[in-house]
C-alpha cells in the first residue's frame, strides 16, 4: 500500500519536475504583478501540461502542449461570458463535458485536449472569475504552459532518455457502442444529474460534483472500474478532508506554509497517480484546501459540503454506468485478455522466426505491446480482486489469471532474450513446441472453444537442453492452465487442475 515499485525512478523523477515546472509557473504569474486568481490558474495549466501530456514521442508533446491553448481560451472566454447566466453556462458545461470526452477517439492528444479543455471551465466556477480578469487569465496560462515547456523539454527532459511508452490502442467499435462515444453521454448524464443534485446543495460549490462524475470516466472502460473508481476517489476525499481539518484550516491561508505544502501535494500526486487513485486524491483534496485557505474561505463547513458534492458526483457516475449503455466487467476483461493472448501468440512467431535466422523478425515491440496490455488487463480486473468484492469465485479466478498471464509474460521476456543472442541456436523442436503454443492460444481466444479443446500440455522436461525451448515449454503449460478459469462458468467455483 505504501510502497510501489518505481522502476529507474522514473515517478520520482517526474513528481520533482513537476514541483519545479508548478512552481516556475506561479512564480512567473507573480513576478509579473498577475492577481492571486491568475497565479492559481497559471499553475493548474502548468500542471495540466505536466500531467495529461504523454504522447508517445517528444515531438508529439511539443505539439500538444502548444496546442493546449486552443483548447483552453475558447473555454475560458465562455465560462467567463456565462458565470452570471446559471441556464447557459450549465448547458455549455455539459457541452464541454461531451466534446472533452468525444476527443478522447483521438488518441493521448485529444484525451489531453478534452481534460485542458474542461478543467479551464472548472476552474473559472473554482475562482469565480469574471470576464474583466480574462487578459490576466489569458497571460497567466500562456506563462505557465511557457514555464511547463521549458522545464520539461529544456531543463529537465525525462523523455528523452526515457521514451514514453506507448498506450495500448483503445477497445474497437463503431457507433454508440465505440468507448468514446459510448463515456462521451455516460459522462454527460452523470455530470448533468450532478450538476443539478449540486447546485440545490450549494449555489456555490456545486463544480466540485460535476469534478468528480467527469475525472471518474477518465481512464475506465467498464462498469465495474467506473465503480471502483468511484470508490477510490470518495475515500482518497475522505483522508484528504481529514487531513485538511488538521493542516489547511489552522495555517489560515498563511503564504509560506502553505506554498510549501502545495509543492507537497503537487510531488505527491505525480508520485502516486499510477500505482493508486485514492491516494492521488488525498493530495488533490489537501491541495484544494490550501488554495481555498489562500482565498481567504476555508473552513470545516467547505470540507464538509467538499465531501457531499464528491458523494454526489461519484452516485451520478455509477448511475449512468449502469443504466446508459452499460459495458459489463465481463466483457472488458475478456477483449482486453484476448488482446494479451494475441500480443502472446505474435511474439513467439516473431522469436521463433528470429531464431531461424530471419533478419527482419523482432519479438520486442510485441513484448514491449504485451507489457502495455497486461497493465491494461490488471486495471480490467481490479473490480474482481478489489479486496471489498463479494464475488469470491470471480476474485479467485481474477487473481488465477493474472497470475498466469503474468507467467506468459515472464517466459515470453525470456524468449525476446534468448532470441536476441545471436549465437542461440535454433533445435528443431522449437517449431513444434511454438505451434503448440499457437494452438493454446487458438483453443483460448476461439469464440465457442471449451477446455476441453486445450490440448494437456506436455510434461515439462527437468532440465530442457535448449533455453528458448525451456521458455516456450513454461508458456504452454501457462496457456493451457488459463483454460479453467478463462473458460467455465464465471458464477462456478474454481478448480484447479493439478
Amino acid at each position: 500500500m505504501f510502497v510501489a515499485p518505481d522502476p529507474g525512478r522514473l515517478r520520482l523523477r517526474n513528481s520533482a519536475r513537476a514541483v519545479i515546472g508548478v512552481g516556475a509557473a506561479v512564480a512567473l504569474a507573480e513576478l509579473c504583478g498577475l492577481s492571486l486568481t491568475a497565479s492559481i490558474t497559471g499553475g493548474l495549466a502548468a500542471l495540466l501540461a505536466l500531467f495529461t501530456v504523454v504522447d508517445a514521442s517528444v515531438r508529439a508533446q511539443r505539439v500538444t502542449t502548444a496546442l493546449l491553448p486552443v483548447a483552453g481560451f475558447p473555454v475560458l472566454a465562455l465560462a467567463t461570458t456565462l458565470h452570471g447566466v446559471p441556464l447557459a453556462r450549465d448547458a455549455a458545461f455539459l457541452a464541454v463535458v461531451f466534446a472533452g470526452v468525444y476527443a478522447r477517439r483521438w488518441g493521448p492528444r485529444g484525451h489531453a485536449l478534452g481534460i485542458f479543455g474542461f478543467m479551464m471551465f472548472f476552474v473559472t466556477q473554482f475562482l469565480h472569475a469574471v470576464p474583466g480578469q480574462l487578459p490576466e487569465l489569458y497571460a497567466a496560462v500562456g506563462l505557465a504552459l511557457f514555464a511547463a515547456g521549458a522545464v520539461r523539454f529544456v531543463l529537465w527532459p525525462i523523455e528523452r532518455r526515457t521514451p514514453p511508452a506507448p498506450a495500448p490502442p483503445g477497445l474497437p467499435g463503431t457507433g454508440l457502442a465505440r468507448p468514446t462515444t459510448r463515456q462521451a453521454f455516460q459522462a454527460t448524464a452523470a455530470c448533468a444529474f450532478a450538476l443539478a443534485i449540486g447546485q440545490a446543495l450549494s449555489e456555490d460549490r456545486w463544480y466540485w460534483a460535476v469534478g468528480t462524475a467527469w475525472w471518474i470516466f477518465v481512464n475506465t472502460a467498464s462498469r465495474g472500474e467506473t465503480l471502483v473508481r468511484g470508490f477510490r476517489r470518495v475515500l482518497g476525499t475522505v483522508l484528504g478532508i481529514a487531513a485538511g481539518l488538521l493542516i489547511a484550516v489552522p495555517l489560515h491561508g498563511a503564504p509560506a506554509p502553505t506554498a510549501a505544502l502545495v509543492a507537497v501535494c503537487v510531488f505527491g500526486i505525480f508520485y502516486t497517480a499510477a500505482p493508486s487513485y485514492s491516494w492521488m486524491m488525498f493530495f488533490v483534496t489537501v491541495m484544494a484546501g490550501l488554495l481555498y485557505g489562500l482565498l481567504g474561505v476555508l473552513h470545516p463547513g467547505l470540507l464538509l459540503l467538499r465531501f457531499q458534492e464528491t458523494a454526489i458526483g461519484a452516485l451520478g457516475a455509477a448511475l449512468a454506468v449502469v443504466i446508459i449503455l452499460p459495458v459489463t466487467t465481463h466483457a472488458a476483461n475478456d477483449a482486453w485478455i484476448q488482446r494479451a493472448l494475441h500480443c502472446v501468440r505474435a511474439s513467439t512467431a516473431a522469436a521463433l522466426d528470429r531464431l531461424a535466422g530471419s533478419p527482419a523478425a523482432d519479438p520486442a515491440p510485441h513484448a514491449a505491446e504485451l507489457e502495455l496490455l497486461l497493465g491494461r488487463v490488471r486495471m480490467a480486473l481490479a473490480p474482481l480482486v478489489h479486496p471489498l468484492s463479494p464475488l469470491r469465485a470471480r476474485k479467485a479466478r481474477a487473481r488465477q489469471v493474472l497470475a498466469l498471464l503474468d507467467e506468459c509474460a515472464r517466459e515470453v521476456r525470456g524468449l525476446v532474450a534468448v532470441a536476441a543472442d545471436p549465437q542461440a541456436s535454433h533445435d528443431a523442436r522449437l517449431a513444434a513446441a511454438c505451434w503448440r503454443v499457437e494452438a493454446a492460444v487458438e483453443a483460448l481466444t476461439a469464440p465457442d472453444s471449451t477446455p476441453e479443446l486445450a490440448a494437456p500440455a506436455r510434461p515439462r522436461p527437468a532440465a530442457p537442453p535448449e533455453p528458448a525451448l525451456a521458455h516456450l515449454h513454461g508458456l504452454e503449460h501457462a496457456l493451457v492452465a488459463l483454460a479453467a478459469p478463462l473458460r467455465t462458468d464465471p458464477r462456478a467455483p474454481l478448480v484447479i487442475s493439478a
